[in-house]
């Protein structure tokens, strides 16, 4: 059993509120796509929900290794409106920001805690961060290039759409290369 101190556990409870804020900001995410028939988008925001997701139940389960009772936090009401889909976008690349600080903080904590077994189990996570922030900062820059016009908003569609079979055929391969 792993011994997490009491600030170890608290910050890993606060980042469980984010992963599961993250989780539901893409959720609300994908309806607004969904209502502004970007179907591709939308495909992309519930893959990240899930995704975030499961980012918060990793957690949990490491906390419940740890024999330490993790904790359902209430999560507040994303935003389910926004003037484009580069405010969207530019709301998810600060969204990610926010975890990706958390993470560190988190990792700072572990470190000065002497806490390895959690220092080890973040680096998941900044890898993880980093990956999710570059794929966002892509899509932010091609939105840049095609615009935002009415004609431009279905090729931003399909190029998020195109983005997202790229990260699933990734996952697929990283998952069939770790069996």
């Amino acid at each position: 059993m792993i011994d997490l101190t009491e600030k170890i556990q608290e910050a890993l409870n606060r980042q469980i509120g984010y992963e599961a804020y993250a989780s539901s900001f893409y959720l609300a995410l994908a309806y607004w796509c969904d209502d502004q028939a970007l179907e591709g988008c939308k495909k992309f925001f519930l893959r990240q929900s899930d995704e975030e997701r499961m980012h918060m139940l990793k957690i949990y389960e490491y906390m419940s290794e740890s024999g330490v009772q993790p904790v359902t936090p209430e999560i507040a009401r994303p935003p389910f409106s926004y003037d484009s889909i580069k405010d969207a976008f530019q709301r998810v690349f600060e969204q990610e920001r926010k975890v990706t600080m958390a993470i560190h903080e988190l990792l700072k904590l572990a470190i000065s805690e002497g806490d390895y077994n959690t220092q080890h189990f973040l680096q998941w996570y900044v890898d993880e961060q980093r990956e999710e922030e570059a794929v966002i900062r892509m899509i932010l820059d091609r939105i840049k290039v095609i615009g935002e016009g009415g004609q431009s908003l279905y090729y931003i569609d399909k190029e998020v759409d195109k983005i997202n079979m790229q990260v699933i055929a990734a996952e697929a391969a990283e998952s069939k290369d770790q069996a």
